[in-house]
């Protein structure tokens, strides 16, 4: 009995293992057969059984299974029973692992009909057109400017934001106890270093890297202690130009500024220029240009007087051409600036020019 026993134990081990795989396969069974085509599942729910499924593969097909365990028991069934136990244990191996296999390739065939639903484009929706952006208005005005001085023979020359002393005041003719630092001599570094006031600082550089002859605009952002009103700024844009070689004097400057508005603003631009003072030019004069508006008849943009002041110019003054390494006995030139920001108002109609750094779009959209 006990002999009997002995050999119908591995069979029953055999068994064991199909009724233990049965009742973990059970989740699994709408996986298989005719189900298959009234099942669904999402993506996440998809990869979620196929974990789920791997593992029971493994606990029931691995090294350390059941089933295995049966395998291993074939060479301890006496001979007469050996090869139909190792037939039962083929056939029951090979059912259950068509089962799986089976449940595998409907979990892989739904998930990857989740992941293409998921990741599959409609050509049939129209697109959506990335929205273009454009330039700013005051770079519109600042290449307009740049495009009439380069047809002029100017070069454009570009420089630091951040300068020394020197380049930024005793360069330009303003030594320390000058007056004309006072609403000039603010904004300054830890380290002693000034934020340009004006781009004449470039045409320094200019000189000193290039000697003379020289001609050249300098456009930029500059600083200065202004308080923020429409027609101020304590951050702005500036142009400044430069013209030295031999025997430059005030009537190539009214020339220059002549054209140069002309190409701005229309062949019957009219200029003036009025006396002034600059501690870089001597001697020093303002410029206005007649109204684009009204022709000089007199408007709200040229507040009714016909004209509209621009900027200032002159000679450039000997120091700043010593200071710059150029002979003033040799060479003499011109200089003049004015700001970008305000040329911009004037050219839109702006009424504060505080609208131009406020970056609202519907301010901006407007220069599409």
């Amino acid at each position: 009995m006990a002999e009997g026993q002995s050999q119908e134990d591995p069979k029953l081990q055999v068994e064991a293992a199909g009724k233990a795989f049965e009742q973990e396969f059970e989740r699994f069974v709408r996986f298989t057969g005719d189900a298959v085509a009234e099942t669904s599942l999402s993506l996440r729910e998809g990869e979620s059984e196929q974990r789920a499924l791997a593992e029971v593969r493994t606990r029931h097909f691995g090294k350390k299974s059941a089933l295995a365990a049966c395998k291993k028991a074939i060479g301890r069934v006496s001979p007469d029973e050996r090869a139909a136990f190792g037939q039962l244990v083929q056939q029951i191996e090979s059912n259950l692992s068509q089962k799986i296999e089976q449940a595998e390739q409907t979990l892989n065939r739904l998930v990857e009909s989740a992941r293409t639903q998921r990741e599959s484009i409609d050509v049939t929706i129209p697109g959506r057109h990335p929205r273009r952006g454009h330039l700013h208005p005051i770079t519109l005005v600042r290449e307009r400017i740049e495009d009439i001085f380069v047809t002029l023979g100017y070069a454009i020359e570009d420089g630091r934001e951040i300068e020394t002393d020197f380049y930024n005041f005793d360069a330009l003719n303003i030594p320390q106890s000058h007056p004309a630092r006072a609403p000039q001599d603010t904004f300054y570094t830890t380290d002693g270093f000034a934020l340009r006031s004006q781009t004449s600082t470039v045409q320094i550089h200019a000189m000193q890297r290039r000697g003379a002859p020289v001609r050249m605009i300098a456009p930029g952002r500059v600083f200065r202690r202004d308080t923020p009103d429409p027609t101020h700024n304590p951050m702005f844009f500036q142009v400044e130009g430069l013209c030295v070689d031999r025997g430059i004097s005030m009537a190539h400057l009214k020339g220059t500024v002549a054209e140069f508005l002309r190409r701005m603003f229309g062949p019957n631009t009219v200029t003036r220029f009025r006396p002034s003072y600059f501690p870089f030019t001597e001697p020093s004069a303002e410029f206005d240009f007649s109204c684009f508006k009204c022709g000089g008849s007199g408007c709200r943009i040229c507040k009714n007087s016909g004209w509209i002041e621009l900027g200032g110019s002159g000679m450039v003054h000997p120091n700043v051409l010593l200071a710059a390494g150029v002979d003033p006995n040799e060479f003499s030139g011109f200089a003049f600036g004015f700001g970008i920001d305000r040329m911009c108002g004037l050219m839109y109609s702006l009424d504060d020019i505080r609208l131009l750094f406020e970056n609202d779009l519907r301010f901006l959209e407007q220069f599409e």
